[in-house]
């Protein structure tokens, strides 16, 4: 294992802002592992470092074939991290809409660029990322259907559910998106957190990585591939929105099997206790998707369920 530096921003009144990669094998840029960029994605930096955990037993037991160089970069943003801020803490501006980045530029802008600039090369790339939204998910590998990625690629992830999504304007400034421009297959991973950490989530992710590079002949491992994929267009996934604002009471998980009409979440008066409203599934399905915070808007999609076949 090689630990770099990867960024360098000299502190002035702390201490210096510093991303580090971990470097396994050597040859050929084969894989880079990207981790959180936001500063509540806990999750995401578990997630790389128990593959970074994996990753020195496999190298030390010679099971990186030769030829391969794999890149994992648990944080691009531990500033926010540690004050538990969402986004770069002086201008709230967020490092995912800012690639490729641009080194005479705002602060987020000149760490997209240095970033970059070391990973752009690599064959393949994944993401451990998050949604926009707060709430769980059921785990899946997420593309954009307009880039270099195919499904036959993601299925060697051996997830269960593959999700395509055409590209939207805000998606140009994205990792995601950047790598593609520059002939990287890249990937979303989500897991089931974003601002806990789930010690299974995390190893079912893991799991997924090793399968991917060993599917793809960079490790000597026994992959495991899923049977049952179901590949997804993301307008697929059906939204339950609320009609009132006020306390959240959840009343099934991420991941749960739902019949039409059952009862999903409550919204509660937050000054007199009575129940608002209650959000019912309009189709049988899976819980893909659940809000997670004790609050919610009106007119917000809390839930996203996938039909059934």
């Amino acid at each position: 294992m090689n630990k770099k530096i990867i960024y360098e921003i000299k502190g002035m009144y702390r201490d210096d802002f510093r991303i580090t990669g971990y470097e396994f094998g050597e040859g050929e840029k084969s894989v880079c592992i990207v981790g959180n960029s936001r500063g509540n994605e806990v999750q995401q930096i578990y997630c790389c470092s128990q593959l970074i955990k994996k990753m020195k037993q496999l190298e030390e037991e010679g099971r990186i074939k030769a030829g391969h160089k794999i890149l994992i970069i648990p944080s691009i943003n531990s500033y926010s991290v540690n004050i538990q801020k969402r986004f770069w803490t002086t201008d709230n501006t967020d490092i995912n809409r800012m690639f490729p980045g641009y080194n005479l530029g705002e602060t987020t802008q000149r760490i997209a660029d240095g970033v970059f600039r070391e990973i752009k090369d690599y064959e393949y790339g994944i993401q451990f990322t998050s949604f926009y939204m707060p709430g769980d998910f059921v785990p899946h590998i997420r593309y954009m259907k307009e880039g270099f990625t195919t499904a036959d690629e993601a299925k060697k992830f051996g997830m269960k559910y593959i999700v395509e999504r055409k590209v939207r304007p805000y998606d140009t400034a994205t990792l995601n998106y950047n790598w593609q421009v520059w002939d990287t297959k890249a990937f979303s991973l989500y897991t089931n957190s974003t601002s806990r950490i789930s010690k299974t989530g995390a190893g079912q992710a893991v799991l997924s990585v090793m399968n991917f590079m060993a599917n793809n002949g960079i490790l000597k491992y026994g992959a495991i591939g899923e049977k049952n994929v179901r590949i997804i267009d993301d307008g697929e996934l059906i939204s339950v929105r609320t009609a009132k604002s006020g306390f959240y009471e959840p009343l099934v998980k991420a991941g749960d099997k739902v019949e039409a009409g059952t009862p999903l979440a409550n919204i509660i008066n937050p000054y007199e206790g009575d129940i608002l409203e209650t959000l019912y599934s309009p189709v049988n399905g899976v819980i893909f998707f659940i809000h997670n915070e004790p609050l919610t808007y009106a007119n917000t999609a809390v839930i996203k369920i996938l039909g059934d076949e």
